[in-house]
């Protein structure tokens, strides 16, 4: 399972008649598949922040997906950039649904249920989605990868596998999924540490400079690391 799903997350909200409850997401840079009570969803990689309105009261079974597991669930996730699409799948959402409705160990129960579905319908990870996944891990967790080059050097694949890998399994280009990594690190700094030096965060985390780094921001978030981090 480890080499299908990153994690399972599970969010329960109760809002107050007439009050709404924004989110604000930074996405990883992947895909999910998410359960909720009236509907099954897949959403693709995203590409700038987005945001989502909770009202009265709901709750979602999420798996944010390895890379691997990408193809036997959409064909094309680059069609789904900064999108989703719903998906009829009863054989997941029944379980899932009727796992939820219960109080003790619903949590346990609804990913226990996710799990059975996955084992069931997709099959043992391929060759290239094993690269895939070490393709995202690297990304993910290797600071000193800053270009498309590094990530080249580190896993010993030529630019043009690592860019087919990617649009494939993740449906973006490996420099957005570096970029949007970095991205992330800056914003946990940022929010982590508001007194720091916006310069050090630019020069820690690669960025060319100060404005590289706001630029990233403004693309991304639409707003300055100086606007984020005071309503952080």
């Amino acid at each position: 399972m480890a080499a299908l799903v990153r994690w399972f997350w599970i969010p329960e909200w109760h809002i107050a008649a007439g009050r709404t409850s924004r989110q604000h997401i930074i996405a990883f840079p992947a895909c999910n598949l998410v359960v909720e009570p009236d509907t099954v969803g897949f959403s693709g990689p995203t590409t700038r922040v987005s945001h989502r309105d909770l009202t009265g009261t709901g709750w979602a079974v999420g798996a944010l997906l390895q890379p691997a597991a990408v193809p036997h669930l959409v064909e094309d996730p680059a069609a789904l950039r900064d999108g989703a699409r719903p998906m009829a799948l009863p054989d997941l959402a029944d379980p899932v649904r009727r796992a939820m409705a219960g109080t003790d160990d619903r949590h346990a129960r609804a990913v226990d249920a996710f799990v059975d579905w996955l084992v069931a319908t997709v099959p043992e990870p391929t060759r290239d989605g094993l690269l895939a996944n070490a393709m995202a891990s690297l990304i993910e967790t290797d600071d000193d990868i800053r270009t498309v080059e590094d990530l080249a050097e580190r896993t010993h694949l030529s630019v043009r596998t690592l860019q087919r890998l990617a649009h494939r399994h993740v449906g973006l280009p490996p420099l957005a999924m570096i970029r949007r990594r970095r991205l992330q690190q800056a914003a946990e700094r940022l929010r982590a540490d508001p007194g720091a030096s916006l310069a050090a965060v630019a020069a820690d985390l690669g960025f060319s400079d100060q404005a590289h780094l706001a630029n990233e921001f403004r693309t991304v978030l639409g707003l300055t690391p100086s606007g984020y981090r005071q309503g952080r």
